[in-house]
């Protein structure tokens, strides 16, 4: 069930035709969660791509975020030559991108040149979860919420500085703040407006707590077209960004304030689109919704890397600080790691561990395979916690990527749910990730023992 297709492809040769139209992007969506591909002649787009598709290199989802050349893979190494993989564009995706003049912009599946998807690329997990969905005949929806920080300073002044010394868009906290988002109305209403051309329903843009802080929200829609919109935005308010002279991060933790959260909002419906989570049940859950919630919390730790992929993901889980700690689920209670939100037809549950940082084909991923795990064993749901999770003595999310990426090795849930190629190619990933930052030497250590050790 996907809302309207933004750019129609009819509509989209008479563009071309028309000279309005000059160049589309074909783009998959990397392990980091970032758009690659190429800018193509909208002529050859409608030519040759639209039933051929376009070859690209494989080491696109082997490579870590410098696109660096990694060893430890087996779907793309030096060992198989890193050969090609096939872009098929998904119509269902294509739009005007309205912040580059005469551009469009489709998403591709990534698909073996010899043919069927490549298992390890993240639109691929999803669409898998999808389907195991699908076969007990139900449909996922779902929102992401996704905070940023705004600078006064460019992508390139931010570089030169090495991000440090980055003067924020607002000086204090604009937390609902009016005459916050006012202040930088201007790139906010870029960004909103150019996700509006794309074909994207935006709902608000609010101001956060961190100075310079802010979150623009979408309207919830399945989660395949959430995920690709996710995807679009992250680029797009980037670049719409840049050409106002400003820069923005969704990186987790900026600084020692509070971080970027991106948290995840999900629902059910079942073949005739009715909502299937309410029902007759305590707290007015149905029980399938009580097994769902259940699995979220079993399967939680083992699938906490999908949530939080990097090093810097972990700095968010701090004690009060709206990031959660505790494995535990309560109703409206944002101390916890599953906030239950709504009542019956809006009932959901949202996701509040993923950061600014996180892939949302993966985290979403997840949370289906964890509630399918749930309602296949018919977990039972603990008491909602009532109070402050942070000092309720649960157990805790994974604290480091080191930890997380042990307990998805080793999780015999993960390799039923997604396969043992996505988990070992993901579990790569995270070593990589960690014996790079084991490498470095950071700005802290030579503060503290420069001079002084």
């Amino acid at each position: 069930m996907r809302e309207r297709v933004a750019l129609p492809l009819p509509r989209l040769r008479d563009l071309v035709a028309d000279g309005a139209v000059d160049t589309v992007l074909v783009a998959m969506v990397d392990m980091q969660g970032r758009l690659q591909g190429k800018r193509l002649s909208a002529r050859y787009f409608l030519d040759e791509v639209v039933e051929s598709g376009t070859e690209t290199c494989d080491y696109l989802l082997a490579v870590d975020v410098e696109m660096n050349t990694v060893d430890g893979y087996r779907a793309s190494s030096w060992d198989t030559g890193y050969g090609d993989f096939v872009l098929r564009p998904d119509l269902a995706t294509l739009c005007p991108l309205p912040w580059h003049e005469g551009t469009a912009l489709v998403l591709a599946d990534v698909e073996q040149v010899s043919g069927g998807p490549v298992a390890v690329s993240p639109r691929q997990v999803l669409r898998r979860q999808l389907d195991r969905l699908a076969e007990l005949g139900l449909t996922a929806f779902v929102g992401t919420e996704l905070e940023f920080l705004l600078f006064t300073d460019t992508y390139e002044q931010a570089w030169n500085s090495g991000y440090r010394g980055l003067t924020p868009a607002n000086q204090y906290n604009v937390d609902y703040s009016l005459l916050g988002t006012g202040r930088v109305e201007p790139v906010l209403r870029a960004i909103r407006n150019g996700m509006a051309g794309a074909g994207m329903y935006v709902e608000s843009a609010k101001g956060e707590c961190n100075p310079g802080q802010h979150e623009i929200a979408f309207r919830y829609t399945d989660a395949l077209a959430t995920c690709d919109n996710h995807a679009v935005y992250k680029t797009g308010a980037k670049e719409i960004a840049a050409a106002h002279g400003t820069s923005l991060t969704f990186m987790a933790k900026y600084d020692q304030r509070e971080g970027n959260s991106c948290h995840i909002h999900l629902s059910l419906r079942d073949a005739d689109g009715t909502p299937v989570f309410a029902g007759d049940g305590e707290h007015g859950f149905s029980p399938l919704m009580r097994h769902f919630v259940a699995g979220q919390l079993a399967c939680l730790p083992e699938l906490t890397y999908f949530l939080a992929p990097n090093i810097n993901s972990y700095k968010r889980f701090a004690d009060g600080s709206f990031a959660p700690t505790a494995l535990a689920w309560g109703l409206d209670n944002r101390t916890c790691a599953v906030r239950v939100v709504g009542h019956g037809p809006s009932l959901r549950l949202e996701n509040r561990v993923p950061g600014g940082d996180v892939n949302p084909y993966l985290a979403v991923a997840a949370m289906i395979a964890a509630g399918l795990y749930g309602v296949q064993h018919e977990l039972p749901l603990d008491e909602p916690c009532t109070g402050n999770a942070y000092a309720g003595g649960y157990p805790r999310v994974p604290g480091t990527l080191r930890d997380a990426a042990e307990r998805l090795a080793s999780s015999a849930v993960a390799r039923a749910a997604f396969g043992a190629d996505v988990v070992d190619h993901y579990r790569n990933a995270a070593r990589v990730e960690q014996v790079a930052f084991d490498a470095a030497v950071t700005d802290w250590e030579r503060l503290r023992g420069f001079e002084r050790l």
